[in-house]
């Protein structure tokens, strides 16, 4: 007689894969540790293999157990896509969605998505987090948002993510400095450069780090800070600068309120990725409300790139 496992057997057998616990796998999915432990039991007897190795360390896959995890979650996922689908017999739109946003992003594209989406589908309850991007991928990995907007070098296991948005990175200073608004700027070149960054822990850090050594920069001095708009009402009152993606400072591109300088010799670059659980589907609500995001984010990013052309008035 054939195994045929339940779809609940498989979900915990994927919790434990990502937990690599027992016990964080039972907490996840609201189940007993004892329960959790049964159903891997029942999947292995029926299965006829080792599907997890048990020391110190936690629950080990094993190869086989490897292979009927990148199984386990494309099948969850097209259950669930199968499930959402036949809710557009239902009509219109209904729900709750939940988004996960850095402030990069909720300063400049949100407000417009969120007006246009909440006027056309009125009956779906909109909830946005703006968080630091690694707590936003752990919290689209535990299935506590629909999916989240964050910079494509972030690694992170358990997610299923797509290409969202390339914006360049700009210099950000006060007029008076020196700085001509919209002339690309060599960073090695500027004296006294003072430098708000973010910390370590930023994905975008890392970056910088990387194109100041290949760029020859050498900040005169430099502040980390992670919020972004204590660091743009600093470079408004002070001399300090700062490198922000071209995406949220569209506004001052245009209006001129704070001299925008693209990276010259080289040019650096931001990707953006949407991310969303490997073993979920996005529901109808949510992909709605991505793709009026990506509208209006594609809409600003491209005033942002034609103002900061050479040349452009």
């Amino acid at each position: 007689m054939r195994f045929a496992a339940s779809l609940t057997d498989i979900s915990l057998f994927v919790a434990v894969y990502e937990e690599r616990s027992i016990t964080a796998a039972a907490e996840r999915e609201h189940a007993t540790q004892s329960g959790v432990s049964q159903h891997i039991r029942k999947l292995e007897q029926g299965l006829g293999v080792v599907l997890f190795l048990r020391d110190s360390g936690g629950m080990q896959p094993t190869p086989a157990g490897e292979t009927y995890y990148r199984a386990s979650v494309e099948l969850l996922r097209q259950y669930e896509a199968a499930a959402r689908d036949v809710q557009q017999y239902k009509g219109k739109l209904e729900g709750e969605v939940s988004i996960g946003l850095m402030a990069t992003i909720t300063r400049s594209a949100l407000a417009p998505a969120l007006t246009k989406f909440t006027e056309k589908h009125p009956n779906v309850r909109v909830r946005v987090i703006e968080a630091p991007s690694r707590l936003l991928a752990q919290q689209v990995h535990a299935g506590e948002v629909d999916f989240a907007i964050v910079p494509t070098l972030l690694e992170h296991a358990g997610v299923r993510r797509s290409f969202f948005l390339r914006t360049p990175e700009v210099l950000v200073s006060r007029p008076g400095t020196g700085a001509v608004h919209l002339k690309p700027a060599e960073l090695g070149t500027i004296e006294k450069l003072k430098l708000i960054l973010p910390s370590p822990r930023n994905i975008r850090r890392q970056a910088f780090e990387r194109y100041f050594q290949q760029a020859g920069v050498r900040p005169t001095r430099e502040l980390e800070l992670d919020v972004i708009f204590t660091a743009l009402d600093m470079v408004e009152k002070t001399d300090w600068r700062t490198i922000l993606p071209a995406i949220m400072m569209v506004e001052e591109i245009q209006n001129r309120q704070l001299a925008i300088n693209t990276l010259a010799k080289p040019g650096l670059w931001l990707d953006f990725s949407c991310i969303e659980p490997l073993r979920r589907s996005l529901s109808p609500a949510a992909s709605a409300f991505l793709e009026f995001l990506k509208i209006d984010a594609d809409r600003l990013n491209a005033i942002a790139l034609k103002r900061l052309q050479p040349g452009a008035k």
